[in-house]
């Protein structure tokens, strides 16, 4: 049986900072709240597999899903090894998100360290998933989990509704959505990430709107691919097209405004001044949504 993600969820890079013990104390709370999964990022930090099986084991019935496990730092034997006993381990509530992807031929650098990159985005992700089906594992279970894959453009989209579950687009509009769910018909999974501030400090949003148009090439290709331009990538109005207003209400029509786009499930992701520190009071207040 599978488990359902629930109409809204939880995306977060913040678990890495803190120890296990605080990390499963807050994964319980946030299924204690009602929100229906779970996502996180991976960068330096924990091993994606590693985070989710400590938040898996943490809670009962909330879905876990990777947001995304970078295809470049695994073998496919290795993750299709993970993804298993995950999916035997926690039957129905490990989903798998893919990617890692960047626009070809173009390396980027973190604080000195090269992120790895080899291939094509497409070509290479189809690759990574038919070699991952491949793997004769001698498992206990043969059930796989569900998978998505971290979908922007027309061409990864297209492979999403071919080879997995759907598509979890990350720092999208809510115009990426409705292209998205016409790109893929009605039957794929479109698991959503929406960044959201409570904090009144407008320089919280236009920050993280800087951080990926600057450091990002796919990201602002895929800006360029809905209209923006290279002025917008400064403006008020792209950075209130990805970030809404700063009121329950405000998130709570953004978040609409996807459903009727055409997303199965919108995951949010708290942005505030201090993003080494668990948002609590943020998401208790997001948890009214629900």
């Amino acid at each position: 049986m599978q488990h359902d993600l629930g109409r809204l969820g939880i995306w977060t890079f913040g678990f890495d900072p803190h120890p296990a013990g605080k990390v499963r104390e807050t994964a319980a709370e946030l299924e204690e709240l009602g929100f229906g999964a779970v996502w996180f990022g991976e960068a330096f930090g924990r091993d994606a597999m590693s985070q989710a099986a400590l938040l898996l084991d943490a809670t009962k019935r909330m879905v876990v899903a990777t947001g995304i496990a970078n295809i470049y730092l695994r073998h496919p034997m290795t993750t299709a090894a993970a993804e298993r006993s995950l999916g035997e381990q926690h039957p129905g509530r490990f989903v798998l998100g893919l990617g890692g992807h960047r626009v070809p031929d173009v390396q980027l650098d973190w604080e000195g360290y090269r992120i790895p990159f080899s291939g094509r985005p497409v070509s290479g992700m189809r690759d990574y998933l038919v070699d991952m089906d491949k793997v004769p594992l001698n498992a206990a279970s043969a059930a796989r989990p569900r998978r998505v894959l971290a979908a922007l453009g027309p061409k990864m989209l297209d492979l999403a509704a071919e080879l997995t579950w759907g598509a979890h687009p990350y720092f999208v509009p809510v115009e990426h959505t409705a292209m998205a769910r016409e790109r893929m018909g009605p039957a794929a999974y479109l698991a959503v990430e929406q960044a959201v501030v409570l904090d009144p400090d407008p320089e919280i949003k236009r920050g993280h709107v800087a951080a990926y148009v600057t450091a990002a090439p796919h990201h602002r290709a895929n800006l360029l691919r809905l209209g923006f331009d290279e002025t917008d990538f400064s403006s008020d109005r792209l950075a209130d097209a990805l970030v809404p207003g700063r009121s329950l209400e405000a998130i709570a029509a953004r978040v609409r405004e996807h459903f009727d786009a055409g997303a199965n499930h919108v995951c949010l992701q708290v942005l505030t001044s201090t993003p080494g520190e668990l948002p609590m009071r943020e998401w208790r207040e997001l948890a009214a949504l629900l």
